[in-house]
């Protein structure tokens, strides 16, 4: 009987199951080795390079056009000195002949000690202009968007006043403008340089990651992974190895201008400051600047990411060609 309500029990009462535990999937590429911290080192090298580019001739740019708009606010009258000639009354009819043409706004003649202040750097101090047939300096201020007409006034100085030149400054704004051009274009052509450089050292490093996992790539591919996934995956690998090193490129160049600006903001008046800003002009970006350092360091990201998704999808149409006919795989580029 009571081997009978035993068996009873036995039957009413499933067996207990041992529950399941999932183990945790890893990712398919191990999250750091060797390869991905020398891209790492070599995507921050170049990001640096590039906003150090792109930093540079954003100032140099920023420099040239307060030049250009500094000189294209003046016109000087020069008037050379002669036995015959009142310099005092013609330094003031050449301002007022200047001023009564439509688009002047103000005239200003430079005195004895101004004309020498300019002279410093070339014949020193203590110069006595009297002794010397030194040229006197009338300085008017134009309205830039509608400037006099610069023919007319020179007509007219050269016929009142033979000894006065009138100089518009037209060349000098000419060579900054094509000073100017030039430096963007060989800053770009620098930049698409970079830019090539790091596309082809992620092509290499991601055919590298390839090789090393390639049995992974195609053991995946065999049990019927498409190719959209697996590259998904060395997609976000590759990307978080940009991400840091493009961020780590661009915070130090960003950090080097602001050292720069902070040293140069220190140091005014001083000889190393006074040519440091003659050469390059101040090491201020401003906002348009660190956007674009920032933009630069998206569109690294950006470019690794696609680089490694393309060398991807063509190394599994590789796999795939040589799985359909295994005759062709000599004549297939290595990975």
């Amino acid at each position: 009987m009571n081997e009978i309500t035993r068996l009873k029990k036995s039957d009413a009462t499933p067996p207990r199951r041992t529950p399941m535990h999932v183990r945790p999937t890893g990712p398919i590429l191990p999250p750091s080795n060797i390869q991905g911290n020398a891209l790492m080192v070599v995507i921050a090298i170049m990001a640096f390079l590039a906003c150090l580019t792109l930093g540079a001739v954003s100032m140099v740019r920023a420099t040239a056009t307060g030049w250009q708009s500094q000189i294209s606010r003046e016109i000087t009258i020069q008037i050379k000195p002669s036995d015959d000639l009142d310099m005092e009354e013609s330094l003031l009819r050449a301002k007022n002949l200047a001023l009564s043409f439509v688009g002047t706004k103000e005239g200003m003649i430079l005195d004895d000690s101004a004309t020498a202040r300019l002279l410093e750097p070339w014949l020193g101090r203590g110069l006595d202009l009297d002794e010397l047939p030194v040229p006197r300096l009338v300085v008017v201020t134009i309205d830039e968007q509608n400037p006099p007409d610069f023919e007319a006034m020179r007509d007219l100085l050269s016929k009142e006043i033979p000894q006065a030149l009138l100089d518009d400054h037209r060349t000098w704004v000419d060579r900054l403008v094509s000073m100017a051009s030039t430096t963007v274009w060989i800053g770009g052509g620098v930049l698409v340089l970079v830019f090539t450089a790091m596309v082809l050292t992620v092509i290499f490093a991601t055919r590298g990651v390839i090789s090393g996992n390639r049995h992974i790539v195609e053991v995946l591919h065999f049990v019927g992974a498409e190719g959209g996934f697996v590259a998904k995956e060395f997609q976000k690998h590759f990307l978080k190895i940009s991400l840091k090193g493009s961020a780590a490129g661009g915070t130090i160049a960003a950090v080097l201008f602001l050292i720069l600006g902070a040293w140069q903001a220190n140091a005014r008046a001083t000889p190393e400051s006074d040519q440091a800003t003659a050469l390059f002009g101040t090491f201020s970006l401003g906002v348009a600047g660190y956007l674009g350092i920032l933009a630069t360091m998206v569109v690294i990201a950006l470019l690794t990411t696609l680089t490694a998704r393309l060398t991807v999808m063509r190394t599994i149409d590789e796999i795939d060609l040589i799985r359909s006919d295994p005759g062709r795989s000599d004549g297939l580029p290595a990975s």
